[in-house]
């Protein structure tokens, strides 16, 4: 680790640089459009091209940064790793929210996203050794059921778009635990570049092969979706997330997670037009709760 970025991690609340705030919570604003920009990618494209398209056109763009940055490269032990972060979280969890997206908005989805910080976690705790206390299990378990309350609210049986979501948090928590996992040596924007990479083998022929051939027909929107959920979910919310979480603190700018459901649901009214349930702002801000509590617990 250098001495700029030590430094900034020991440094206390008030000595931390208000840039990395703002990084932190850049970040935070364009993971936040990712449900809605795949909404939009839907309108033109099947959930199967959409998911390679959008590894495709990451991986090769994370190729392009690795290149001209060319940082620190993966020990050989990191391949499983590697292996693991790349299935989680650039094939099954965009795979499982867009056909979850084919069956309910974007807005009901985000609810879900509550819960990925609580599985991120959970397999923390696993994969990385970490042993939260049971104040934070506490405050985890509770937000497990104020979603299957919500998910629940309309009979006794879960819908398929919300099983679909719920797997998506397991594959994204897993996979961020990973990549969490493999930051401590490798840095922040590296690990999610070279998961990109390690995954092109599959999605650039996939891609390639489920392509459309009447690409004229496919409205602009959808084209505007792809194009975000691959540059900025997949890589460039990175940059910032991950510079901010250096420069400012892993616990200071991490609370700002906590917000991304609200802009979440914002970004789904405002550019979809979908309409916010009341049911969906107090699941949200309970789920927001627990997060916070399980947060300042662990």
């Amino acid at each position: 680790m250098s001495r700029p970025v030590a430094a900034a991690l020991d440094a206390p609340p008030s000595a931390r640089p208000t840039g990395a705030l703002l990084d932190g919570l850049i970040g935070v604003a364009i993971f936040s459009g990712s449900l809605p920009a795949t909404r939009l990618a839907l309108t033109g494209f099947d959930p199967l091209f959409l998911t390679s398209a959008r590894g495709a056109l990451a991986g090769l763009a994370s190729a392009a940064l690795l290149a001209i940055v060319r940082p620190r490269l993966p020990a050989g032990g990191d391949i499983a790793a590697f292996g693991v972060l790349s299935l989680c979280v650039v094939l099954a969890f965009p795979l499982l929210t867009a056909f979850a997206l084919m069956r309910v908005e974007s807005a009901h989805a985000i609810v879900f996203i509550g819960l990925l910080p609580l599985a991120t976690a959970g397999f923390g705790a696993l994969r990385a050794g970490e042993r939260p206390s049971r104040r934070f299990w506490l405050f985890a378990c509770l937000g497990s059921a104020i979603v299957a309350g919500f998910a629940l609210r309309g009979g006794v049986s879960l819908e398929p778009a919300d099983l679909l979501m719920l797997a998506a948090i397991v594959a994204g928590g897993l996979g961020y635990a990973e990549g969490g996992r493999l930051s401590r040596r490798l840095g922040g924007w590296p690990v999610i570049a070279w998961a990109n990479v390690a995954a092109l083998p599959v999605t650039l022929p996939l891609a390639w092969w489920l392509a459309s051939p009447h690409v004229s027909g496919i409205p602009g929107p959808a084209w505007a979706g792809l194009g975000y959920v691959s540059l900025f979910s997949m890589l460039i919310g990175f940059v910032f997330w991950n510079r901010g979480l250096a420069r400012g603190g892993i616990a200071a700018v991490g609370q700002l997670q906590l917000l991304q459901p609200f802009l979440g649901l914002a970004l789904a009214a405002l550019l979809l037009g979908e309409r916010i349930e009341p049911a969906m702002v107090i699941a949200a801000l309970a789920v927001v709760a627990c997060v916070a509590g399980a947060r300042r617990a662990a």
